[in-house]
């Protein structure tokens, strides 16, 4: 076998280091200890999707439908058992058993094996071949991206929606170096995504060739496993590889690197070789100790104040977690990963928690004796001051990923499983033993209750000027709840996060852990193509947009039923915001318009949808908002609302980075801070004229000696003005 691997995951692939590869050079891995056979899913189609010129929006149902052979692929949410007793099924081949083939067409036909229908590619030299094989596939059709970064994020958002393994594909060089902010991105959240790459060909291999870079090396770090391909005979079982790795255990992106001499030699692919990944499955979560879980019900009926804190790990077993909860009466609090595991607008739901959660989210954890933390990492913006997170609680964490127990915060009880075992086997013991446990939480809950009506998320209004929080409860409202929102980031990402109720999973598509500004389009797109008879909303900010705008021209040509909702203040909000708060309202480049005319709104989104074909429209007033979310809802095929508002809105409540929940921020905004300001300055000046005119009262009355009040005045506007700097800092 003629392979180099790198991986960050344990398995006994070897890492070959070759500065200039040869053909004839191989290497004989040592036997492994056991041989594990992964079967294939190989059903086909029975049509190759193609998107009709006219498209419905009516609200569909939530929950995923697997389109063609994606049916059988394997998803996020099977476990390592089911992979690996799965029967395997016919497949029906367009070539003959013995017929020579190009290393390109073995490849596709890996990936239909793999149950792909749908891959985002962009070409290149490097990857021609490729794209060429693809146009002889029957099954697997191509959105065509125009940056290979919005394929990638195209990608994530397909893989987000659906649970199944997103495919994008790029060339050599520059193409592959612009799918790294999308692999860091799933990496951080967890997302099943292969990225396949073209690569110069091997006797190129380190000589400095046009577009060639060692993307393995690059991706080192942000890729579960990533392969460079010396052996076209390896193709079959490195594409096999691929998929089971993003897909098992705690899912990541995976990148396969083939030089183009590869892609053009030809053989006879034998589909039968198994997979040999000994020491990455015997490193699997196995299935969690009865022991342990009891141990965890027992916790739980000793508490008075427990509090659920459920992550993206849980989004795979919402009806299991929406089963324990119904059991146990625990309320629950999300973090931003883990939107729509439980539904936001149940009674037991206290939305989200962490520096924009909500306060009595926050509130539950502080004041908790037993904080249960299903599929989360205790990531910095959820935790703040590590120390003072759930300071009082007895900690219970379970988590598919071994690496992620203890990291942070150190767990009283710890499982490494499959929350969604976890949780089966929990709710077994709940059921049985109910009525012993005398589990009553009512108290507590009534005391979240009295939170949630004293500290509820709210906003201000101020004329026809449009909240954002406003535009997405009406969008909320008007959808009931039931579209996909993907989101850039910044501020209008945390407004989608508190003010839209998500009412089931894989509908909040964000960039959680990278924050990765231009990712709400292109994810709108992936998830458009996964689920086509979803509302997809874009929600998005004038920065994070123009990031990706290109990408219209991708939802115009595919005809992509996408809604696009731009909440444009002209500025970068979050770090306005921050700027408001800690640097006294300095702009430093945060404006986004044009500072030679700040009247116009710059530049003109809805001149940018209507180069690409798109309709749109702007809104400015509050009272016209209603009417133009329902015209862009209706209107068949994509449409794009700018929606202009005010860059002083601050997004509250807020917990400073690396506070604790005693350092809560709920009050003020640009205005108030300005407001605040210029009243400093008034009475400072005031101050000054009334102790001028007292002092000069006095050399005047008394006959004092003019340097003395002199003097005086200095002392005492120097003493003011200290106190207003002071104040003000």
């Amino acid at each position: 076998m003629k392979l180099a691997a790198n991986s960050t995951v344990a398995s006994t692939a070897a890492i070959l280091t070759i500065p200039k590869p040869s053909p004839a050079r191989s290497f004989n891995p040592p036997l492994p200890c056991c041989k594990i056979t992964v079967p294939i899913s190989t059903s086909s189609p029975k049509s190759t999707f193609h998107r009709p010129l006219y498209i419905t929006n009516s609200l569909s149902d939530p929950k995923p439908k697997l389109v063609g052979a994606a049916s059988a692929t394997i998803t996020a949410s099977t476990t390592t058992t089911d992979i690996l007793t799965a029967a395997p099924q016919a497949f029906v081949s367009r070539f003959a058993p013995d017929e020579p083939r190009k290393g390109c067409d073995v490849l596709v036909e890996a990936l239909e094996r793999e149950g792909v229908t749908h891959v985002f590619a962009y070409p290149g030299g490097a990857s021609m071949e490729i794209h060429q094989a693809l146009t002889r596939s029957s099954i697997i059709r191509n959105v065509l991206p125009r940056h290979e970064q919005g394929g990638v994020f195209a990608a994530e958002g397909y893989a987000r929606a659906s649970g199944r393994p997103g495919v994008c594909i790029a060339t050599s060089g520059p193409g592959a170096t612009n799918l790294v902010s999308g692999l860091a991105d799933a990496l951080l959240d967890s997302i099943p995504v292969v990225a396949i790459t073209g690569q110069v060909p091997r006797r190129m291999i380190g000589t400095d060739a046009f577009q060639e870079t060692p993307i393995v090396e690059v991706t080192r770090s942000i890729t579960k496993h990533n392969y460079l391909v010396l052996d076209v005979e390896d193709i079959p079982h490195i594409v096999k590889e691929a998929f089971f790795l993003a897909s098992s255990g705690r899912p990541g992106p995976v990148l396969i690197d083939i030089p183009k001499d590869i892609q053009q030699q030809l053989v006879v692919p034998n589909w039968n070789t198994p997979i040999r990944l000994p020491g990455y499955v015997s490193r699997l979560p196995k299935s969690p100790e009865f022991t342990h879980l009891e141990q965890i019900v027992r916790l739980i009926s000793e508490s008075k104040r427990p509090v659920l804190y459920v992550g993206g790990g849980c989004m795979n077993s919402n009806e299991e977690l929406k089963q324990f909860v119904e059991l146990t009466g625990i309320p629950v609090a999300t973090t931003l990963m883990g939107l729509g595991a439980f539904p936001c607008d149940d009674k037991l739901s206290l939305h989200m928690l962490g520096m924009h959660g909500t306060m009595y989210a926050n509130y539950a954890v502080d004041h908790s004796d037993l904080l249960l933390a299903f599929g989360v990492r205790f990531d910095d913006r959820v935790t703040g001051k590590i120390e003072a997170f759930a300071s009082r609680a007895k900690i219970v964490h379970i988590d598919i990923d071994s690496a992620e127990i203890g990291k942070n915060k150190q767990p009283h009880i710890s499982v490494c499983a499959d929350v969604k075992q976890a949780l089966e086997g929990m709710n077994k013991i709940l059921e049985g033993k109910k009525s012993k446990l005398g589990i009553d939480f009512s108290s507590w809950r009534d005391e979240l209750s009295e939170q949630k009506m004293k500290h509820p998320l709210s906003y201000k209004t101020f004329g026809e000027e449009i909240p954002p929080q406003y535009a997405i409860q009406l969008l909320d409202e008007l959808t009931e709840g039931r579209a996909i929102i993907s989101t850039g980031v910044g501020q209008h990402q945390m407004w989608a996060a508190q003010f839209y109720k998500y009412r089931g999973p894989r509908q909040w598509l964000s960039s959680s852990g990278l924050g990765a500004m231009g990712f709400g389009l292109p994810a709108a797109i992936g998830a458009a193509v996964a689920k086509p008879d979803a509302i997809v909303v874009d929600i998005d900010g004038d920065g994070s947009f123009i990031m990706n705008v290109q990408e219209l021209a991708t939802i115009r040509v595919e005809n992509l039923p996408i809604k696009m909702m731009i909440l444009n203040n002209q500025h970068l909000g979050m770090v306005v915001q921050w700027e408001d708060r800690f640097y006294k309202a300095n702009r430093a480049h945060t404006y986004l318009g044009n500072p030679s005319n700040e009247k116009d709104i710059f530049p003109d989104m809805v001149k940018f949808a209507e180069a690409c074909g798109i309709p749109a429209m702007r809104v400015r007033s509050k009272s016209a908002l209603r009417g133009a979310i329902q015209k862009m809802l209706e209107t068949p095929g994509p449409f794009l609302l700018d929606v202009i508002v005010p860059h002083q809105e601050h997004v509250l409540p807020m917990i400073p980075s690396g506070g604790a929940f005693k350092d809560v921020i709920t009050e003020s905004d640009g205005r108030s801070m300005g407001e605040t300001d210029s009243f400093l300055l008034l009475l400072y000046f005031s101050c000054l004229w009334i102790t001028i005119h007292f002092l000069r009262c006095l050399a005047l009355v008394e006959g004092l000696d003019l340097f003395w009040t002199f003097s005086v005045f200095c002392s005492v506007s120097t003493l003011m003005f200290l106190w207003s700097i002071l104040y003000l800092s």
